[in-house]
């Protein structure tokens, strides 16, 4: 190996363990700053659910468009509107969606670059529990060259079981990973845990 190809290899190794630990901290960092804008979404988002079934997201990077997933119980209906779009408010009457209630969280959501919003179900100990997934865009620290990354959090009901690494368990009992949608969560604190993924849902 020629002594610039070394080079290379050790810039990459430590440009990786650099951004591995910013991230760490910028995490961290964010989710102190924000916390009570995170939290309030995600209780505000949780009261609007348990009344109908529904997911949201941005989906333009000026955050003036939103998907909205609509549940019923046998389809899913997904829309497209502006945020200031008089249809978007006609479709939350016509489901019988809180209108106040979305219109409200999608403005908390747009002022903190939270891009996603739903409700995943999982189980411990045999019991099927449920918790609130939130994406932000975007993490700061990047690799050059590597793709976009999005801070994801899930807000759990009752508190957490981790790992010595703070990595999030399965159950007390069965000292195995949790992982969702294949990923590794960490923890934040006892009821929230984090990653940073490429994916934002």
């Amino acid at each position: 190996m020629t002594k610039g190809g070394s080079h290379i290899i050790l810039f990459i190794l430590l440009a990786g363990m650099y951004a591995c630990t910013s991230r760490k901290i910028f995490t961290s960092n964010y989710f102190t700053e924000n916390e009570k804008a995170l939290t309030e979404i995600e209780t505000l988002y949780k009261k609007l659910s348990e009344q109908k079934p529904f997911a949201i997201g941005f989906t333009d990077r000026s955050f003036e468009y939103v998907s909205i997933e609509i549940i019923t119980d046998s389809i899913k209906y997904i829309n497209e509107f502006s945020i200031t779009d008089q249809k978007m408010v006609d479709t939350l009457r016509k489901y019988a969606l809180p209108e106040e209630g979305i219109l409200e969280l999608v403005l908390k959501m747009r002022a903190i670059h939270c891009i996603w919003v739903n409700t995943l179900d999982y189980y411990t100990n045999n019991q099927k529990r449920s918790l609130v997934f939130l994406s932000v865009k975007p993490v700061s620290v990047r690799l050059p060259f590597s793709a976009e990354k999005y801070l994801v959090l899930t807000f759990y009901q009752q508190p957490q079981y981790y790992d010595s690494d703070g990595n999030l368990l399965a159950s007390r009992r069965l000292r195995k990973l949790r992982k969702i949608n294949d990923e590794t969560f960490r923890r934040l604190n006892d009821k929230v845990a984090y990653t940073v993924s490429e994916h934002f849902r």
